[in-house]
């Protein structure tokens, strides 16, 4: 079946336009991620609001400029939600950013949340890619593409996600002295292992017994006593994208304090990352896909989504 944009979509087409530095501003809960704008760039705005809500093919389809909290809300009153992070950003900035939640091992990645993705292009065309349905999924995998670019190959406007049921049974504990690598090994599915070097941190999803499962597997290990806690611990304000394996050698590191995402290869540091060398190969790819989203380089300059120290 052929897509036909709305005119909402259209309307944010004629928006972005042909000509000129631009951007979709949304919350700008991480407007800075990838570098600073152009000053000369024009910021528009997605459209906002959710279309329809299929609970029994667990899918949604929502645009661009909701956000993401009142996306989960809506979702919650028949006991489902998404992928997507919950920082207060919108749908839109969260595909662009493509940053996976604390809880990405319960939740699932991100970008594995698009099934379906429609976008403005450089040249103000409405272009669709992915299948409404989690079984009609197939070609050129443009979502995967488009979410974490930071809207430099297009500006999100709409959106088809899969959703998943919110667990019956959530608990977040603590423990001192517990080895968190064993710990993830040992547990079935956990939705977040969160280690400062001293610390572990397990949040538990799923039915009652489940989750009273898992806490006799704590227990069975003996990695000291676990203690209820409200939630996660307070996130440092620098982000680092390291190997799951490094994760073990950040306590020997000048990174300072840190608390780190076990099994996912995310660590929340007081340093900034240092920056790190962009293979050739990944740079001239990067520069080619841009190349042939964007030739005249107007959507988003200034943001690179290569990572720190790319040039």
């Amino acid at each position: 079946m052929r897509f036909e944009p709305d005119a909402a979509l259209l309307a944010f087409a004629e928006q972005v336009g042909t000509e000129g530095p631009v951007a979709a501003e949304g919350a700008r809960t991480r407007w800075d991620t990838g570098g600073e704008l152009r000053p000369d760039t024009r910021l528009v705005h997605a459209p906002a609001g959710i279309l329809e809500h299929q609970p029994e093919e667990m899918t949604v389809r929502v645009r661009a400029g909701t956000p993401v909290a009142e996306l989960h809300a809506a979702l919650a009153a028949v006991g489902q939600r998404t992928g997507l992070p919950e920082r207060a950003g919108t749908v839109g900035g969260a595909l662009a950013v493509g940053e996976n939640g604390l809880e990405v091992l319960g939740r699932g990645r991100v970008r594995d949340t698009v099934l379906q993705l429609t976008y403005v292009s450089a040249d103000a065309k409405v272009v669709t890619g992915g299948g409404p349905t989690v079984k009609n999924v197939s070609g050129f995998d443009l979502p995967r593409l488009l979410v974490g670019s930071l809207g430099t190959l297009g500006l999100v406007g709409e959106v088809i996600l899969r959703t998943n049921p919110i667990p019956a049974a959530s608990a977040w504990l603590l423990a001192e002295g517990a080895d968190p690598f064993a710990l993830l090994d040992a547990l079935h599915r956990p939705s977040a292992v969160l280690w400062d070097g001293s610390r572990t941190w397990v949040h538990l999803e799923g039915y009652d017994a489940d989750v009273a499962a898992e806490r006799d597997t704590l227990a069975r290990l003996g990695a000291g006593a676990w203690e209820p806690v409200d939630g996660p611990p307070p996130l440092p304000p620098h982000r680092w994208s390291l190997r799951p394996s490094d994760l073990r050698s950040l306590p020997d590191t000048q990174a300072g304090a840190f608390v780190a995402s076990v099994g996912v290869g995310t660590a929340w540091v007081s340093t900034p990352q240092p920056a790190r060398p962009v293979p050739p190969g990944l740079a001239r790819l990067s520069a080619r896909v841009k190349a042939q989203f964007d030739p005249s380089g107007r959507l988003n300059p200034g943001r690179s989504p290569l990572p720190t120290g790319a040039s």
